[in-house]
This record gives structure tokens, sequence and C-alpha cells, in this order.
């Protein structure tokens, strides 16, 4: 008998906040460029779609993957489009129903990401596409921080307030795991600047992505710990202007199901050049992308 997977985030806490964000509108521009990243990805691939399934993506994303979908998709979203209310941890899709299933910034809040995976893998036709973006990495690294030390002080303990968010080499592991052909992982790093805490509050209710972990504390914040947050955020990730840093790490997932056609992977050792030479480009590693100050 399978053990089920711990019950790190609250499903009706999740949908009740990314409800709320639809609501907010506003400018979510993370949201947003990770949109912008997925549809150049897709664009690039010299192919169309006759099925696509966009699972759970914001609707703050609407926007840029509509548009797009007309070209990956041949009968367009106005003849070929649907919208299902599902549990995107229970998928009500028969094996092989899609050529492409697309998600923006919603993988990282499920409690069972392996198993979910492995459904996105076995509803893909052969040569079928996934791609996501996701947070990860050392996402909101600084409030995690910060509020662990505020309420070690005022709180009598630190409380669950940031959720664990995945290793790159860890979710690249999991599309491997989920049986996933040509699988690549890649993650990009914003450095986004605020004037004050607030501004990152209103950003994470516009995005969705307020506190729904399980084992969160249902009371309030007092003043004596949002005042101990603030105090303790500035003392470490303020800049000369007193603007404040938050870390955002966006994941993107790539990955094939299997068909005969693709072409399969060297063996370790056996590759006589690199990529760049055979492209004629030059190698250049990437560094963090920093983000205009957020007023």
């Amino acid at each position: 008998m399978s053990q089920a997977p711990p019950r790190i985030f609250d499903p009706a806490a999740g949908l009740a906040r990314r409800r709320r964000a639809a609501l907010l509108g506003g400018d979510v521009f993370l949201a947003q460029e990770a949109a912008e990243q997925i549809a150049a990805r897709i664009g690039a691939i010299n192919r169309t779609f006759e099925h696509a399934l966009d699972l759970d993506s914001r609707k703050a994303v609407f926007p840029v993957l509509e548009p797009l979908a007309r070209h990956w998709l041949r009968t367009g979203t106005e003849s070929g489009a649907a919208s299902l209310v599902a549990d995107n941890e229970a998928m009500p899709f028969a094996p092989e129903s899609f050529d492409l299933v697309v998600s923006v910034l919603s993988l990282h809040a499920v409690n069972d990401l392996p198993g979910v995976l492995a459904q996105i893998r076995r509803i893909l036709k052969p040569d079928g596409l996934f791609m996501a973006a996701l947070f990860g990495g050392e996402t909101l690294r600084e409030l995690r921080l910060s509020f662990a030390a505020a309420e070690s002080e005022n709180a009598g303990g630190a409380s669950p307030r940031v959720a664990p968010f995945g290793d790159v080499r860890d979710l690249g592991g999991l599309l491997q795991r989920a049986k996933f052909t040509l699988p690549v992982a890649d993650v990009e790093r914003s450095i986004v600047r605020y004037r004050d805490l607030t501004r990152l509050f209103a950003d994470l209710r516009h995005l969705g992505e307020t506190n729904v972990l399980a084992a969160r504390r249902k009371s309030f914040l007092t003043r004596g710990t949002l005042a101990a947050l603030a105090r303790e955020y500035a003392t470490r990730f303020a800049d000369a202007e007193g603007r404040v840093a938050a870390t955002f790490d966006i994941v993107y997932l790539t990955g094939w199901a299997a068909h005969d056609s693709q072409q399969q992977p060297l063996a370790p050792g056996a590759a006589k050049h690199r990529l760049a030479d055979a492209l004629g480009t030059v190698e250049i590693k990437t560094g963090e992308k920093a983000q205009p100050p957020r007023q």
C-alpha cells in the first residue's frame, strides 16, 4: 500500500487566495514574465498542437497566453477552447488526451508534485510537450528569515510562514522520475526591491501567494511581531536608499512524452562538440536579473 504524500499545503486556502487575486487584478509582473517566457519557449518550437491544456495558470497570464494559443492550436481558441474546474492532483482526463500541457505558477503549491507530474505525463500524447514555470529555490528567503527572527523574539517561536520551494536539480529529477524524455530544468532569479514590506505583501496578495501552509497560524500577526518583522527585514535586507529586497526564483520545466522519433541521449562522455559551437554562438553564464524598484 502506497503512503499518502504529506499535507504541506491547504488546497481550500490556496483556491481562496487565487480567487481573491483574480478579483483584485492589478500589476502581477512576475506571473506575466513567467507566461511570456513560456510563450517564447513554445514559440521557438516549430510545430502546432491540436489539443492543449492550461493547467491552473493564474488569470493574470491569460492576456499573454491566449493570443499565442491561436498560433499554437490549429483550432484556435474561439472554436476549440473549453473551461473545466477540477483538482489538479486528480486530473479527470483520459490517457494521451493532449499534445501540450502548460502551467504557469501553480505547481509549487501542490502536495503531491511527483504524482501530478506522473499524471501530466499520462495525459500527454506520444511526443507531447509539457512546460511549466513554478517558484522554487531561494524564493522569499529574506521574508522567511525575517519572520523566523521576529516571531522568535515576539511570539515564543517561529511558525510556518513561507512555503518550502523545490531546488532546480530536485525538480529536474522529478521530471525523470515521471518518465519524461529530454527533461530540462533551469532557473531565472529576479531580485525585486520594494519601498517597504507593505508593497511586497501587496504583490503577494495579487499573485495569490500569501500563506497557504496547512500548519500555518490562523491568528493575525500582533503589532509587536509586525514591527519586529519590519525592523529585522530592513536591518538585514535593505539597500542604501531603504528599499527592501525580495528574491524570486522561477524554475522552468520542460519534458516530452516518449516517441520513437525523438533523439536519444548520448552516453556520458560521448559528446565531441559543445552545443554553443554547433549553434555558432558564444556560451555565456547567466546571473541574477535585477527588477526595477517597486514603488
